[in-house]
């Protein structure tokens, strides 16, 4: 599973970005990363969970990228509530190792995916494009993390990824295993030779079929169900 993105072009609009972090250091740094790339623009920044979602719903950034330990309201319940009001604006949590323990709650807040505070600069920017192009953003460790986690289940619940992905058409399962890896709509689309709408909608009615919120929920199934590796 990656988190790449297509470039975008010179002409196109940078991605909005909302950065939050109680830590002053981590969002100096952090900004500096995002404002190597021209395509990225950080409209604004906050301390808190709070002044996150107020500032998202002042600016409505593409992309709200939020740590998870915040005061007043941490990134989790900061995304649920974002999941919410600004519905238009993905959110990705910026997370640490010792943090693997909150991703599943994030999963269920609906967010686009996790970064970690550690990873290479270039992961975080193409996250950010990815999350903000409508792609899964998680990072190949997290991913690792995740299913890790899963311990004595993990041969289970592959068969059960397997069994849930059966009733799907190929071209379905196609879109699912690009999903995984990290495509966004419109890489699909070129890969399929199809138009992002037909895309669009193939993603919609897989979610709905599979009672999945998101599609980062979908990517760690086709993980678990092994299309990943088959993606070419």
């Amino acid at each position: 599973m990656t988190t790449s993105a297509g470039p975008t072009g010179t002409s196109a609009a940078p991605v909005r970005v909302l950065l939050a972090d109680d830590e002053t250091m981590m969002r100096a740094g952090v900004r500096a990363i995002l404002a190597a790339d021209p395509g990225v623009e950080v409209v604004a920044e906050a301390g808190d969970g709070r002044q996150a979602v107020e500032l998202t719903l002042g600016h409505r950034p593409d992309v709200a990228l939020l740590d998870i330990r915040m005061p007043r309201l941490d990134g989790l319940a900061a995304a649920e509530e974002l999941r919410h009001v600004a519905p238009g604006t993905a959110v990705v949590m910026l997370t640490t190792f010792s943090e693997d323990e909150y991703i599943e709650r994030a999963l269920g807040a609906g967010v686009s995916g996790f970064l970690l505070k550690s990873g290479d600069p270039r992961e975080l920017i193409a996250g950010v494009r990815a999350a903000a192009d409508g792609a899964a953003c998680l990072s190949p460790e997290i991913a690792r993390r995740v299913l890790d986690r899963l311990g004595a289940g993990r041969m289970s619940r592959a068969a059960e990824a397997r069994t849930a992905l059966e009733p799907l058409t190929g071209r379905e399962r196609e879109v699912v295993a690009l999903v995984g890896a990290g495509l966004s709509n419109a890489e699909i689309a070129a890969r399929l030779y199809v138009v992002e709408g037909t895309v669009k909608a193939h993603v919609s009615a897989v979610l709905g079929r599979l009672g999945l919120r998101n599609r980062v929920q979908l990517a760690i199934l086709a993980y678990e169900a092994g299309l990943v590796a088959d993606t070419p």
